[in-house]
């Protein structure tokens, strides 16, 4: 399936992270938006508005993040791909149905562009501190996909990848952009439609009465059902049956948490991606995302340039996390070092998939601005010795 050549702004632009990241779900096939202006991810959802009218779109601004994170799972049962945008605080609100997304395994996606935090923090200023949340933030099992780009071009790129893994995986999708990429400003190449591959929603195609909305399958990915098409079926946030009526007891509990967990987990080679630079042979290895493998470069090329060996790895998939990459790498380097616009939580992730192997260290920063890349420069020698 390929994008809609009426909708792509082919060429080269001039555009920020926010509009990119518009662009980008818009060539997806994103027809619905549902969301509430925070700052700093509000120009996605005015982008949205302004370009939604011109391609048989809808746009709502709903009264609060909770209001929006539903509208677009209802959207998405109706048969339309659909997103919203936040930051930290709507972030929080929106995770009861972040969950009840998951539960019932739709396909939508959910922009955050971090602010610095806790709390009403720093609206205006970055900060990379809702990672752990993005994982963790609702309540009960579960795993996720989170994606991190670190310009206005990945920005367009990720959120037509976002929705392609959400309708793969037939899950939300998050995309953990931060201020800094949402606001800069930077050239963004945007293909051709014929060029940009799309995933098409996987319908069942058994009849009315053969078919069930969660029904077992080899690949644990239960096909969708057509609302509109003749299928009776119920959806629940309840522990559910494979028609999606609500059983309640621990057998049924069990085989639907751990299919929603299996699901992303024995596919989790296949969602990952890294970007890897010099990794092989290296004492170090800086591992980061978003802005912050920026950041990096400067520092690295200081360390490079008095020999020692530093590898990088930008993880643009940070959820799942790359465990078996890291244990690896933990086998051969000397030291790993994460370097991340938070106290230290992804970090957390690569100290426990080293397993005492190697030394770990931690580049951390509460926000409002990036690292400092003397601070990494100094960590990286530190690490080499």
């Amino acid at each position: 399936m390929k994008a809609d050549p009426n909708n792509v702004l082919t060429g080269a632009h001039y555009l920020d992270g926010n509009h990119a990241c518009a662009e980008g779900a818009i060539a997806a096939g994103c027809k619905f938006f549902a969301g509430y202006p925070i700052t700093p991810s509000t120009e996605i959802a005015e982008r949205v508005s302004r370009r939604f009218p011109l391609i048989g779109g809808v746009f709502i601004q709903m009264e609060d993040e909770l209001a929006s994170m539903n509208a677009i799972l209802g959207a998405s049962w109706g048969g339309v791909r659909s997103m919203s945008c936040t930051s930290g605080p709507g972030f929080s609100l929106m995770m009861e149905n972040f969950g009840l997304g998951l539960m019932l395994e739709t396909p939508c996606v959910l922009v955050n562009v971090q602010r610095g935090g806790p709390s009403t923090g720093l609206p205006t200023l970055p900060g990379q501190a809702d990672m752990m949340q993005a994982r963790w933030g609702s309540h009960g099992d579960y795993e996720v996909i989170a994606l991190a780009p670190d310009s206005p071009q990945e920005s367009f790129e990720l959120a037509v990848h976002a929705f392609n893994l959400s309708e793969t995986y037939r899950m939300p999708v998050l995309i953990m952009t931060d201020e800094c990429v949402g606001h800069m400003t930077e050239k963004v190449v945007i293909p051709p439609a014929e060029e940009i591959e799309l995933v098409e929603i996987r319908y069942s195609s058994k009849k009315p009465g053969e078919a069930w909305p969660f029904e077992a399958t080899e690949d644990l990915i239960s096909p969708m059902l057509e609302v509109g098409k003749g299928h009776k079926f119920h959806v629940t946030g309840l522990t559910h049956d494979e028609r999606g009526y609500p059983v309640i007891n621990a057998e049924a509990q069990a085989k639907n948490v751990n299919r929603l967990v299996d699901k992303v987990n024995k596919h989790a080679e296949e969602i990952i991606w890294l970007q890897e630079k010099d990794v092989e042979g290296a004492d170090v290895v800086v591992m980061s995302y978003g802005i912050s493998s920026r950041v990096v470069q400067p520092a690295i090329m200081k360390a490079t340039k008095e020999g020692i060996k530093v590898g990088q790895i930008k993880m643009v998939t940070v959820w799942p996390f790359p465990e078996k990459r890291v244990a690896e790498l933990a086998e051969k380097v000397k030291s790993l070092v994460m370097v991340e616009m938070n106290l230290g939580q992804v970090f957390l992730e690569m100290d426990r998939c080293a397993k005492g192997k190697c030394e770990t260290y931690l580049v951390g920063h509460a926000g409002g601005t990036v690292h400092n890349p003397e601070d990494i420069y100094n960590t990286i020698k530190e690490a080499a010795k």
